[in-house]
């Protein structure tokens, strides 16, 4: 009987790395076709115009102000940082809310495919955002700024509560916290588009050596093709917050 689970068990997690490899493979792609311009502005057009109901707009506000307040208005590889490390909040939140409400509703098949597709989508993006954060955590460090309070602390302390915040939120409207990371991730679009612009040229002889692009699996050759992945990323995050949102109307 244990051989036989063990053998059961490696299947599962077989399937699981190849469908988790799968999924990362068609986000790259999106990511690599994103990168010329027409291809960009018709993704975006897509989403451009979502509705967003009061609460999440509300605390998109709060969210954005709060950031630009500690962090000022413009990028910088700090903001960025800083900013990564909530980003991947939400996405680890909705799993692990999706996961403790399947426990409810496994006899409810139509709430079961749901709670699955937002922990699936919830999975798949805390890791691309996990590799922002890390590969962000030594490029701020090489150009000093990675202070250890206002880029460590606070958003360690911030991401916390955002964490039950993200928790609570999805548990009672699904809706309202994915269109609440709409506009985050939105504004994170915003903020790598507005960088890329600002610091093209410079960023284009900026040559990057990071180990875990590589066990990632992206492949740049400098800091512009960095950036410009990173805002792709986050323009398909916001897409697909948008897309998923709709499902719940």
């Amino acid at each position: 009987m244990s051989n036989a689970l063990e053998i059961v068990r490696d299947q599962f997690l077989v399937y699981t790395l190849w469908h988790e490899r799968m999924q990362n493979d068609r986000h790259e792609q999106l990511v690599t076709a994103l990168c010329d311009h027409d291809t960009l502005c018709a993704y975006k057009l897509t989403c451009d115009n979502v509705t967003i109901g009061l609460v999440p707009r509300v605390l998109g506000r709060i969210l954005v102000g709060m950031g630009n307040m500690v962090y000022g208005d413009a990028p910088s590889y700090g903001k960025f940082k800083s900013i990564e490390v909530i980003a991947r909040i939400p996405y680890q939140s909705w799993e692990v809310a999706s996961y403790m409400l399947l426990t409810t509703f496994y006899s409810n098949e139509k709430k079961a495919i749901e709670l699955s597709k937002t922990s699936l989508f919830g999975r798949e993006s805390q890791d691309n955002e996990t590799m922002h954060v890390v590969v962000l955590a030594q490029l701020a460090r090489k150009y000093g700024e990675d202070s250890l309070i206002q880029h460590t602390i606070l958003p360690l302390c911030f991401a916390f509560f955002y964490f039950f915040a993200s928790f609570m939120l999805y548990a009672v409207s699904p809706r309202s916290a994915l269109e609440l990371n709409y506009l985050f991730e939105d504004h994170a679009f915003e903020q790598y588009d507005l960088f890329l612009r600002t610091h093209a040229e410079e960023l284009k002889k900026r040559a990057v050596d990071i180990e875990y692009l590589v066990f990632y699996g992206r492949n740049v050759r400098s800091e512009y093709e960095l950036f410009q992945t990173i805002r792709n990323d986050e323009l398909a995050h916001r897409n697909r917050s948008a897309e998923r949102a709709c499902e719940y109307a």
